[in-house]
């Protein structure tokens, strides 16, 4: 039985909570928490692209998660010069105040681990070939290796 009466909107439902599931694997089953989580991290990294690398990576999100990732999108300004570590952790504890104590670290992680099970290793390789190292090695160590294959 349909949940919304369209096919597709089911479908984006499932995959959606299938990455909330995933995310909560990491930092804990409160689905308020992974959504924010997804939320923070989606757009630090969407503001340090550049709009076509953002392009390309959003359509490989799910529909609903798609939406996230341009919700409240300005364009003007963007890519933001974000270049160490500590740069894009702050902006994702910015977007993470307003929730139960999460850290910035591990939200990047379990959404990383969440973009690595399911953008396509060369899209994902495009992004982070695109990052500062400093950025590069928040990803799980087995996506940074593969951008170091597609490099050489």
């Amino acid at each position: 039985m349909s949940a919304t009466g369209l096919e597709v909107f089911d479908k984006t439902l499932q995959t959606t909570n299938t990455w909330l599931k995933e995310i909560g694997e990491d930092i804990g089953p409160d689905r308020q928490r992974c959504y924010h989580a997804l939320r923070a991290v989606l757009f630090a990294l969407r503001d340090r692209l550049s709009h076509d690398q953002a392009a390309h990576l959003a359509s490989q999100l799910p529909m609903l998660v798609r939406g996230i990732f341009y919700d409240g999108y300005r364009p003007a300004g963007k890519p933001e010069l974000l270049r160490s570590r500590e740069e894009f952790l702050k902006k994702v504890s910015m977007e993470l105040e307003q929730i139960r104590p999460l850290s910035a670290d591990e939200a990047v992680g379990a959404v990383f681990k969440v973009l690595v099970r399911h953008v396509t290793q060369g899209e994902l390789a495009k992004v982070i070939h695109t990052l500062p190292e400093d950025i590069r090695a928040l990803f799980p160590e087995t996506t940074a290796n593969a951008e170091r294959r597609t490099r050489t």
